[in-house]
């Protein structure tokens, strides 16, 4: 599928386009049982819902993208269901889950910016960008992002896991934080794992990157070797961490992820180590 981005729909953009509609933090789909589809323009032709803020986002294979926000807690319309968002990773397929998750973070921009941050007045949408805009101070507000960086720790064959405490499900996953103001993300990678381990890394390689709409991060992920220490965890923020082989694995992460793809990567290498 190819995407193009968009600020402005051509009228044939509205003909039978995909909606992403949000009620708070949950999504308009359809058939949530097994899989999960985003309606399109005549599957809510009959949706009596109140758009509080509506955005266009651009294209999918020349349709055209929309993203609204509900008003209120209505009951789920014929045929659909408002369907938490996290969950439906794996059942949208990829390219809608990350299709959805800009339109998530675009509603939440706009809904999180509504005043000026500088002076207070209420913000409006510019017409030729991505950005709010103050008429009273001139100040210019762009989509926030917060960058994550997402670590894969090795030693010998052996993949550092952890459970956070922020997890609700009981699974273990690689460790991951976000970026501190003028931090490189290398430097990153060994303050959090120093912080929340106590483990010493090297060897820091680019493994890939995936945005993540909870509310607003950028994950990059990393790949690092075990240099030295002993596990002493951060109790505020780690209930457990082992170090695992890749064949006695705990429960990890649902496919989809970025962390999910990290702890492939060493079950497919695992051997080479």
């Amino acid at each position: 599928m190819s995407f193009t981005h968009g600020l402005v729909p051509e009228p044939e953009h509205d003909k039978n386009a995909w909606w992403f509609i949000f009620q708070g933090d949950k999504l308009l789909v359809k058939s949530p049982e097994s899989t999960a589809m985003i309606p399109r323009s005549s599957d809510i032709t009959s949706f009596k819902a109140k758009f509080l803020r509506t955005h266009y986002l651009g294209t999918l294979n020349g349709i055209g993208c929309f993203v609204a926000e509900v008003e209120g807690l209505l009951g789920d319309p014929e045929g659909m269901l408002f369907q938490e968002f996290r969950p439906l990773l794996g059942l949208l397929s990829d390219e809608m889950f990350s299709l959805a998750g800009r339109a998530y973070q675009i509603l939440y921009w706009d809904r999180t910016h509504q005043f000026c941050s500088r002076c207070g007045a209420r913000t409006h949408q510019k017409k030729d960008e991505r950005a709010k805009e103050c008429l009273l101070c001139g100040m210019v507000t762009y989509p926030v992002i917060a960058p994550a960086i997402i670590v894969a720790v090795v030693k010998g064959r052996e993949i550092l896991l952890a459970r956070a405490r922020r997890f609700t499900a009981r699974f273990y996953s690689v460790l991951a934080g976000f970026v501190e103001a003028g931090e490189t993300f290398e430097e990153c990678v060994r303050r959090e794992i120093k912080e929340e381990v106590g483990l010493d890394v090297d060897n820091i390689a680019y493994f890939g990157n995936q945005p993540w709409p909870f509310p607003n991060s950028l994950m990059v992920a990393f790949t690092a070797e075990y240099a030295g220490g002993e596990i002493i965890i951060d109790t505020a923020e780690i209930v457990d961490a082992q170090w695992y082989t890749a064949d006695k694995l705990p429960e990890v992460p649902r496919k989809g992820s970025i962390a999910r793809r990290l702890i492939d990567w060493f079950v497919e290498n695992s051997r080479q180590f």
